[in-house]
Order: structure tokens, then sequence, then C-alpha cells
């Protein structure tokens, strides 16, 4: 098989099982072919479950044969390795694991019931925190654009193994940002869907609120049929938003029509703005009037979101570090990562929640004058392989929030967000802007998404490995 199918994304991959022009054990066989090649490299996987995903392949051409037209059938994904796979450990990145699951997590159980074939666990940095997928128990993973450069975090094996035609689509996660600047720094699309669009079961909430589930894709087609399938509540759930109206899939087809968007380079506090980043701001707000678009320089009110994402962020840390097995395991980093977050009392979160409905109704009322929010998708461009491992807690957080300034926000307002490619660095680097849509519109941001890749395409155009 030509590589092309590799980098066929998963909505035609789906199509092109459901017409029989490919089955699903050559797909399986595809990818891992290239997962071997491309594994030394890239580092993009903690484990690859080869004998798993040639079972899931033949149960999706029994399912097949049988005239199943599942939206996913014989489709090769990864998951992030923070969610449940029976048999295997979930790592969350570090050492400090425990047993083996004993059962499958929901985000497989809903995957498997979709069709699809799972190839393996995608690495992250220590319990999602990092913007750079480096660990001490998994290594570095790098970018396939430029080796020599981080893949971002904390989804950075996903967003490899995606870019380099590893997998058809995959699972990742997103606190503060950990879809949309893996899919920046690897020139894909990555969408944060609303707060638990997709449910985090068994967790009630992670990191109080901030963490959604999602996936980064080739296409923005792609998302929109993994968030059609994801997509809904279980028992137990803290809340749920209400279900689109209808699919995601026909939003991508779909004209959005005259869009209010307000645009800004404002942050919380003074950044040095790379150019390349600059330039892609400034051509997607050119190409935004080119299609009719009314573009107006705008920015919300992001004091609130500032003042209460840290307590919430750096709690959930120590929270989570633990409830981990062994946590003395955990790396030296992330320890002072959960120092920080002993500051933060079970009085003072409860300040916090108090205080979110007020600070999120500012912002929402920003977005009664706006149907979308431009920003840039990161302050810089893909930064160096290890130069922040090992750095003491304090000097991490303000080197990343150097890089990352412009997403942790919408994690703390709970409305969807966006990075969408925006061509290429002098230099071969994706470039990308963020896109940010009123509460549960993640149909604007796809319909919006889909008309700038139209326009722009970039999913043809491949890493040289």
């Amino acid at each position: 098989m030509s590589d092309d199918v590799a980098f066929a994304g998963a909505a035609r991959i789906a199509e092109m099982v459901r017409a029989k022009e490919i089955s699903p054990s050559e797909l399986v066989e595809l990818y891992l072919g290239r997962i071997a090649a491309l594994e030394p490299q890239l580092n993009a996987f903690r484990v690859v479950l080869a004998e798993g995903a040639r079972a899931d392949a033949k149960r999706a051409e029994e399912r097949l044969a049988k005239g199943d037209d599942a939206p996913l059938l014989g489709v090769p994904v990864a998951i992030k390795d923070n969610v449940d796979y029976a048999g295997e450990v979930t790592t969350n990145g570090t050492a400090a694991y425990g047993e083996p699951a004993t059962e499958d997590g929901l985000v497989v159980r809903r995957l498997r019931d979709a069709g699809a074939t799972i190839l393996g666990k995608t690495n992250l940095p220590e319990l999602a925190i990092y913007g750079f997928t480096e660990s001490p128990a998994w290594g570095a993973t790098r970018n396939p654009w430029d080796t020599s450069k981080t893949s971002a975090g904390s989804s950075g094996g996903s967003g490899v193994a995606v870019a380099a035609g590893m997998c058809a689509i995959a699972h990742a996660t997103d606190g503060a940002g950990s879809i949309r600047y893996p899919a920046a720094f690897n020139g894909l699309f990555g969408l944060k869907p609303q707060r638990n669009r997709i449910s985090l079961s068994p967790v009630r909430e992670h990191w109080y609120g901030l963490s959604v589930s999602g996936c980064v894709s080739r296409t923005v087609e792609d998302t929109a049929l993994y968030l059609d399938v994801m997509s809904g509540p279980e028992k137990g759930d803290l809340d749920s938003p209400p279900p689109f109206e209808g699919p995601l899939v026909e939003a991508a087809r779909m004209s959005p029509g005259k869009l209010r968007i307000a645009c800004t380079t404002k942050t919380a506090t003074p950044v040095k703005k790379a150019p390349e980043a600059m330039a892609a701001y400034n051509e997607t707000i050119e190409l935004l009037r080119s299609l009719g678009h009314e573009v107006t320089e705008a920015a919300p009110p992001y004091s609130s979101a500032r003042n209460d994402f840290f307590p919430m962020y750096f709690r959930g840390i120590r929270d989570e570090a633990l409830s981990m097995p062994h946590p003395e395991r955990l790396s030296d980093q992330t320890k002072g990562f959960v120092r920080m977050g002993r500051l933060f009392s079970d009085r003072k979160m409860r300040k916090v929640r108090d205080r979110l409905p007020a600070a999120t109704a500012k912002i929402e009322a920003f977005f009664r004058d706006y149907d979308v929010l431009l920003t840039p998708a990161t302050a810089q461009p893909p930064f160096e392989v290890g130069k922040l491992l090992g750095k003491g807690a304090l000097n991490t957080m303000n080197a990343m929030a150097n890089v990352y300034p412009y997403g942790f926000r919408w994690n703390y307002t709970g409305q969807p967000a966006a990075t969408i490619p925006a061509g290429f660095t002098d230099s071969g680097l994706p470039r990308s802007v963020m896109l940010i849509a009123r509460p549960n519109r993640e149909d604007v941001l796809v319909s919006l998404g889909a008309q700038l890749e139209a326009e722009r395409p970039w999913a043809d155009r491949r890493p040289a490995l």
C-alpha cells in the first residue's frame, strides 16, 4: 500500500473501509510498519499494542461482513497513556504507576463500540503537567518536522503519531492547552471541546474542571467525526453540556456564514511574540476578511481567569500526584509543582469555585458581541528538546507561560477553543492560530475551521522523515 493512505485521515479511511477499498487488517499492518520505522526517531508511543490491534481489526472485518457501518469501523487510532486499557498499566507519563488496568476505560470502550482499532498508548509528560513531552521514565518525544524541537505537551505523543502518519487520529486531553499546543507545533487541527462534552468517567472532574477529553487530527472533519462518536455523559458525571443540535460532520461541510470575529494579541502579562507567530495571526486576519467576516480588534477581560486558573492547576496536580500508587517516584521537577499545590487549601479552593460563575459571566458577556475570538496559538515556535526538563517548578512555569500565554483561560471558562494550521515558518516548522467560540458552539469552530482549511489546505504537507 502507498503511504498516502497513512496520511488520509480518519474520515477518509472510514470511507475506504466501508467501500471495501482497504481492509482493517491491511491498515493495521501499514501503521504498525510505520511505527516500527519511525518510533526510534520520534518516541511517540509508550507502548505499541500490536496483537490487540490485530485482534481489533479482525473484529472490525467481522462487523463489516455483517453489514455494520459503525463510524470508525477499521480506523486505526492511538490513545494517550492517561486512560485505561485492560491488561496494560496507565503510567500517566510517570514511573509512579501501579498494577495493570483490570478493564477498559470509557475512551477505549467508546472507540471500540465505534469500530476503531487501537494501535497503542502515546507518551505524555509526568501527570500531563508540561508543555513539552519529556520525562525521566519515558524519554523525549520529538517533533517530526524537526527532531531537535519539542512536540509540545501534554498530548505530544498523540500529536507526533498523527503528524508522522503513525495513526489516523489520536485521543488527547487538555487541561491548559494540551490538545491545542501539540496540534499547533505538529501542524494539526486540535479542538478543545466544551467542558464535559466527552465524559471523564470514572473521574467526576479533573484538575477542578480544567481538563477535557478530545483528539488531535489531520483534518477538521476528522475531529468532527471523533466528537460525534465520543461525546455524551455517563452516570455520575458532575454535569454535561447540551447535545449538539446536529452532527458536527455536517457542520464541517457547511458555510459558517458571516461571523463577527474579535482579534487580539493581548496577554495577561507581557510576553515576547515571535515574528512567525505574528505573521500567522496577521495573515489569518486578512484571510478572514477576504472571506467576508467582520474582524475587529477587541480583547475579553482576562484577569479573573488568570487569578483563579492557577489554584485549580496546582492543587489539581497535587491531588493527582497523591493519588498515584508511588508518588515518591515522581521527578524532582514534578514534586516542585506538587509543593506549589500545597499552597491552596480546601477553603481556598471553595472560594475559587464560588468566584467561577461571576468570572466566566464577564467573559461570556464579551461573546454577546462576537461569535469568535482569534488569537495567536502560541507566542513562540517550537523550542529545543531538553530546554526545560529538570528545571525548578517556578522557572518551568514562567518559561511555559512565555511560550503558551493564550490557551489556559479557556479551560477555566470551559468553552470550546481550537488551534488551526496557518502555514509554515521559513525553516519548515508549522505555524498556527487559535479560535475561541461561545460556550457549547463547537459547530462554529468546525464550520469556520473547515472554511479556513479549504482556503489554506495543510493536510497534504508531510514531515520529511
